[in-house]
């Protein structure tokens, strides 16, 4: 698999969905996790020709947001949830399934 995310998450981030991975599929699979690479969203796994195995529950990570005003500044800045799926949670999607 060759997918580049534009993940720019923080350590922090990265520390939570790691945990997550590691609870469902233990620590060695953990260290495999790369969040550039295999723990997408479920869009951009579907614009990479991957879906979602059915069942299948997304990992939780968060990011911030920042609304700003006319003049760029920040006036307000909240957080929001991010649903993440690994690619033990994926299936490639037949070329014939899509004609």
């Amino acid at each position: 698999m060759t997918i580049q995310s534009t993940w720019t998450g923080s350590a922090d981030t990265y520390n939570v969905v790691r945990k997550q991975i590691a609870e469902r599929w233990g620590e060695a699979e953990s260290a495999r996790y790369n969040p550039k690479a295999n723990c997408l969203t479920f869009k951009q796994w579907l614009n990479n020709g991957y879906r979602v195995k059915k069942g299948e529950k997304a990992l939780k990570s968060y990011t911030f947001v920042a609304l700003k005003n006319d003049q760029d500044e920040i006036i307000k800045t909240f957080q929001r949830t991010v649903n993440l799926f690994y690619d033990k949670q994926v299936e490639l999607i037949e070329k014939t399934e899509i004609n």
